[in-house]
């Protein structure tokens, strides 16, 4: 009389495990269509048997996106970074001497081949000694951003172009009959001002046109510019002079400090895309 409930038992219990069976296999089926879905390779399904699925390869690393060269910077030894923590320098590739002398060429470039009249004139500047010194430290910051990018060399040169600087400066204000009460206060007033202005003319040339145009209306203008054609003029200026002097050879610029500026207002704009190439006569010469 127990035979009949123990065959419904059995049979219930096969009927679970094939059930189970049934739907783990359905579950394990779309596991792995999902994962084929993932993966981009399930192109078709063509029967109710799925093909073993792919094991998905997931990597985290970028591809590789040529770059413009950059300065690097230069291995030293364990003696010359002991030496410079003191604070002296170590040896250079290339003469100190010569670093020095061309940084003063660099800063006469500054100051002897500007013409400073159309600064006066086209951004209504004073003739004055401040208004010599703005746009003189314009250059020179100018001349310092090219010459970071040149090492330890480039950094030692910075140096001696900043010291030259002052001892014009200097120099001027005596000719000028200052005496030496104000010199000092005007010096320290001048010093405040230019690493003042380094610091705003480096954010503005690393970032959009509106913040140099603000870094020239404080230190250049003083901020006492109106016209907003003014600023759009020395934006451009700064810019296309940081574009001139970076394709600059920079051995050229350490071992001579010679810099030739653009002028203010460009009589022919595509010359600061063109390049000037050698003319040869019929001969090839």
């Amino acid at each position: 009389m127990y035979r009949r409930p123990l065959q419904s038992a059995v049979r219930g219990l096969m009927n679970g495990a094939a059930s189970r069976a049934t739907h783990r296999k359905a579950l394990d089926q779309e596991a792995c269509l999902a994962r084929a879905l993932v993966a981009g390779q399930l192109a078709r399904v063509s029967s109710p048997c799925l093909p073993p699925c792919r094991t998905l390869h997931i990597t985290t690393q970028l591809c590789n996106v040529k770059e413009t060269p950059q300065h690097t910077e230069e291995e030293v030894g364990a003696f010359t970074k002991l030496i410079e923590a003191i604070g002296f320098t170590g040896p250079l590739k290339y003469n100190k001497w010569k670093i020095k002398i061309a940084a003063l060429r660099m800063y006469t470039c500054c100051v002897e081949r500007i013409n400073y009249d159309d600064f006066f004139d086209k951004c209504s500047l004073s003739d004055s000694l401040n208004s010599w010194f703005l746009v003189a430290q314009l250059h020179v910051w100018m001349c310092l951003v090219r010459m970071r990018q040149e090492g330890r060399a480039g950094k030692y040169m910075c140096r001696y172009i900043v010291h030259s600087m002052w001892e014009d400066v200097e120099q001027r204000s005596k000719i000028m009959g200052i005496d030496a009460i104000h010199r000092k206060e005007a010096m320290k007033a001048m010093t405040e001002t230019f690493y003042a202005a380094i610091f705003g003319y480096d954010e503005g040339i690393l970032s959009d046109d509106c913040v140099l145009a603000a870094a020239l209306w404080r230190n250049l203008f003083n901020r006492e510019c109106e016209d907003p054609e003014q600023l759009e003029l020395m934006v451009e200026y700064v810019r296309k002079q940081m574009q001139f002097i970076d394709a600059l050879d920079g051995e050229d610029l350490l071992l001579t400090g010679e810099v030739k500026w653009r002028p203010l207002v460009e009589e022919n704009a595509q010359s600061i895309l063109k390049v000037a190439r050698p003319t040869y006569n019929d001969a090839g010469l």
